[in-house]
């Protein structure tokens, strides 16, 4: 079973999350609710969560299918509830870069697998009554 230990280390909303392995985020609170900008808000860091677990699924499946994936970005952008707490998001939007020489079919069906049946993320953010839509974008190596 995964262990996070989460320590105080900077102001009054400056933590520092590590896990079993060592590895550590930094989480802050904004500014306006007493934080200082020390680290990222915990809701943001759900959608690097996001990023990160399709951005694994999605390289892993075109490997797979021999795409030869020489650069890959994605933007996500979110949008929360207003007016309530919690604040849930409510809508996000993922744009997918991938660079190479790459089917953009294989391309679309990779992160359709991804959001729809593998990241886990994924089904917990929808599970919470979040709607992700998503666009893929296949560039050549040369351009980014």
């Amino acid at each position: 079973m995964p262990v996070i230990e989460l320590e105080r280390v900077s102001g009054d909303y400056g933590f520092e999350a590590r896990d079993e392995n060592g590895h550590t985020i930094k989480m802050d609170s904004s500014p306006e609710s007493g934080g200082q900008n020390f680290g990222v808000r915990p809701m943001q860091m759900l959608l690097m969560g996001l990023g990160g677990c399709s951005a694994i699924d999605v390289l892993s499946i075109l490997k797979k299918q021999r795409q030869e994936v020489t650069d890959y970005r994605m933007q996500i952008r979110g949008d929360r509830e207003a007016g309530v707490e919690p604040s849930l998001w409510k809508d996000v939007t993922i744009e997918f870069h991938l660079y190479g020489n790459v089917d953009p079919d294989k391309a679309k069906r990779a992160v359709e697998l991804s959001l729809n049946k593998y990241c886990s993320v994924s089904a917990t953010l929808e599970k919470a009554g979040a709607a992700i839509k998503s666009e893929v974008f296949v560039h050549p190596s040369e351009a980014k």
